[in-house]
């Protein structure tokens, strides 16, 4: 399988740092040693300069999820996967972005996640400059555990986007560099979509990091 070759190769580069040789925007795409792209070894460009594969914002017309991260990813075929050796890949390669693990067993009476809810329930999404990516996920603490394992995230911003990501129902992840509140809630949809609907924001909550 061409995955399981990369992987091994990519293990044997595990300590060869990423190539930054200065250059003008956009910033060349991170290469592995042995002159190994990441675009050659993912399928995509996952890395910093493009948001992880979302690198519209996602209040611009024909900006699209950069992947999925959930119990269902047969339901998403046309999304890059947080799963299985791509999750393998990720951990070994030096992209800031790693899948989530699996909670420990929560006690009686867990703690807070170290989260502090800034707005919900709102019709609109947060829109900023410290835009990191963004994605899908089944639920909010799906969200959270994304923020939790995105370099230099402090802030997430689940919601649904209705009519928006090809119509599918899931949760929309779009994860920043600081936290915010409700006054940056301003991407309302309003986009219209191909096959003539417009999208609109509902159940809008933000989750600041502590």
């Amino acid at each position: 399988m061409r995955l399981t070759s990369l992987f091994i190769t990519v293990a044997a580069l595990f300590f060869v740092s990423v190539s930054s040789a200065p250059a003008p925007e956009p910033a060349p795409e991170p290469v592995l040693g042995r002159g190994i792209s990441i675009t050659n070894l993912l399928g995509v460009d996952f890395s910093p300069r493009t948001h992880y594969n979302a690198p519209l914002e996602p209040w611009k017309a024909g900006a699209r999820p950069g992947w999925y991260f959930g119990a269902h990813p047969e339901r998403h075929p046309k999304l890059f996967c947080l799963v299985g050796l791509i999750c393998r890949l990720l951990d070994l390669l030096p992209l800031g972005f790693h899948c989530p693990k699996p909670p420990p067993p929560q006690p009686p009476n867990p703690p807070s996640d170290g989260y502090t809810q800034t707005f919900s329930n709102l019709t609109g999404a947060t829109q900023a400059g410290d835009y990191l990516t963004f994605g899908l996920v089944d639920t909010v603490a799906d969200c959270k555990a994304m923020c939790n394992r995105v370099e230099g995230c402090a802030f997430a911003n689940s919601y649904h986007d209705v009519n928006g990501k090809d119509g599918s129902t899931q949760l929309t992840c779009s994860l920043w560099g600081s936290c915010h509140d409700a006054t940056t809630a301003t991407n309302t949809g309003g986009q219209t979509q191909p096959d003539g609907s417009v999208n609109y924001i509902r159940e809008s909550d933000g989750w600041c990091k502590a």
